[in-house]
């Protein structure tokens, strides 16, 4: 990206990993595009500094997993969606591309396991060592609301 056409603002933001994904996925094109395309499980490791912030979290609820996709393109505005280039260019705010200027990912998974800071999940598809920025619930509508 060229100097002048960078984002200018005079806001500076900072994200802290609460922790790490460990997967078997080791590698970009290893992974598949979404986790319901043969995902496998993960373990997400917790700082222990943030472990507090599991309480109330049980196996079997869904969450949502946010990440810093650290392998991203942070230049990239236009892509091939899927990456079929028989598909025309779309821009990445329409897209679930992991190449984008803010390179965050949004993972609904299952909790399948707690083992002191660890959570077994899955399906995901970020690959091993991708930071984990926050932890969200998966909010359910109520039929009687």
């Amino acid at each position: 990206m060229a100097p002048e056409a960078e984002i200018q603002t005079r806001e500076e933001y900072s994200l802290h990993p609460v922790g790490h994904i460990r997967s078997t996925l080791r590698a970009l094109d290893e992974a598949p595009r979404q986790g319901s395309e043969g995902a496998p499980d993960a373990w997400l490791e917790l700082n222990p500094i943030v472990a507090r912030g599991l309480l109330g979290i049980a196996a079997g609820d869904e969450i949502i997993v946010i990440t810093w996709l650290h392998r991203a393109d942070r230049d990239v505005l236009e892509v091939h969606p899927r990456g079929d280039p028989d598909v025309p260019l779309a821009g990445v705010f329409i897209t679930r591309s992991p190449d984008r200027p803010n390179p965050v990912g949004l993972h609904r998974v299952t909790v399948r396991e707690i083992s002191g800071t660890r959570l077994r999940i899955g399906p995901i598809e970020a690959i091993d060592g991708t930071p984990v920025v926050d932890l969200k619930p998966v909010l359910v509508e109520r039929a009687d609301a």
